[in-house]
């Protein structure tokens, strides 16, 4: 599962280290190819509103194998646009790839609801320790791969293992029963219902949002400074240095024992002013490169805490709707990373580097208040 959930996530990040080759090879201007990236984010989302809700109402080991076949159909689309020369046929499978891949997003519940009791928390680190490396990894991998084979084989190679994955999948999971029986209309309704009765629903999901959006700014700014004037850094340099997030990814599996502990208040706390730590390296990253990898390695094993924590205290709300409570997480979770790749493009043009430290601070201090807030309901609660 954990395996499963890196290939269907990291297939939305393959087209990035791409795009020059792609704009190339189909005739497009290189805006036109970076338009994939934006594309791939956009079905991703609606796969979250629309697709992950079904895992509380279909049989879960059926519709993650179903979205897995799909995904892969839009990966094999997205290959066979580069000898067919159609920009149209990518962006119909980079479309499909991205709706579909909200399978890793039907898992990570479906881990919890499967893990024996007292270790739901590991079972979902692991899960998502898979997830998260296979996000890092995607982009190292993809330029490999282009290198060998070309673009396209990147989408081929994607298609054949999320497939093979599938078959496996097909033989180890057991089938899951239908949690509830709702009409469609009637589970996409639930989902603001859970947003207005569960107060730690709304706390932890904008801890999570806010805090992928401190990450954002980063990611966002990252390659701007190592690739500007203080470090000289190529592509794939900066591919490299994008590896070192694969250990904070680690953090997740840590930060999942210690909620089967009973401790996912004091993980959330300690993520939350980890994040503030980054942030200080990060700032000194901005004329050494040590500070600039101790403080990427911060901030991302802060934001899995964070994370991981999130999720084992909203799926504790209600455990019969974990699908859609991860549709209601999730979705907020990704909008944070977009608010925060917008504002760390604006604080970068305003005042470079220092600028985008300055923004990645302040949304980090916000973090930290609504954790402090996550923390009185849960007194109250």
């Amino acid at each position: 599962m954990a395996a499963t959930c890196g290939l269907c996530a990291g297939a939305n990040y393959f087209n990035q280290p791409l795009l020059h080759s792609i704009a190339q090879e189909l005739g497009v201007h290189d805006g036109q190819a970076a338009s994939i990236v934006t594309l791939a984010q956009v079905s991703y989302a609606f796969g979250l509103l629309l697709l992950v809700p079904l895992g509380d109402m279909l049989e879960r080991r059926r519709l993650v194998l179903s979205l897995m076949v799909l995904a892969a159909t839009g990966m094999a689309l997205s290959g066979l646009s580069g000898p067919s020369h159609s920009f149209a046929l990518l962006a119909l499978g980079t479309g499909m790839t991205g709706l579909f891949s909200v399978a890793a997003q039907v898992l990570v519940p479906m881990a919890a609801s499967l893990a024996a009791p007292g270790t739901s928390g590991r079972a979902v680190g692991l899960v998502m320790s898979g997830l998260l490396i296979g996000i890092l990894a995607a982009r190292s991998v993809a330029g490999v791969l282009s290198g060998l084979g070309g673009w396209n084989a990147v989408y081929g190679v994607g298609a054949v293992a999320t497939l093979a994955m599938a078959v496996l999948l097909a033989r180890a999971l057991p089938r899951a029963p239908v949690v509830v029986r709702l009409g469609y209309g009637a589970v996409l309704r639930s989902l603001g219902q859970l947003w207005r009765q569960h107060p730690r629903l709304r706390s932890r999901a904008l801890i999570g949002g806010l805090g992928f959006a401190t990450v954002s700014v980063l990611f966002s700014t990252m390659a701007l400074l190592l690739a500007g004037p203080a470090y000289g850094l190529n592509d794939t340099q900066i591919g490299l240095i994008g590896i070192v997030g694969i250990a904070g990814a680690l953090m997740a599996n840590v930060a999942g024992r210690m909620a089967d502990r009973g401790r996912e208040q004091a993980t959330t706390l300690t993520g939350g002013l980890l994040m503030l730590l980054g942030w200080a390296l990060l700032w000194q990253g901005g004329h050494s490169l040590w500070a600039f990898l101790l403080g990427f390695l911060v901030v991302d094993g802060a934001l899995q805490a964070l994370h991981i924590s999130n999720q084992n205290v909203v799926y504790a709300l209600e455990p019969q709707a974990r699908s859609r409570i991860n549709a209601v997480y999730m979705t907020t979770y990704f909008v944070g990373a977009a608010s925060g790749s917008a504002v760390g493009a604006w604080a970068w043009l305003q005042a470079g580097w220092g600028g985008a430290s300055l923004a990645g601070a302040t949304l980090g201090l916000l973090t930290l208040a609504v954790v402090l807030w996550d923390r009185r309901l849960a007194r109250v609660g």
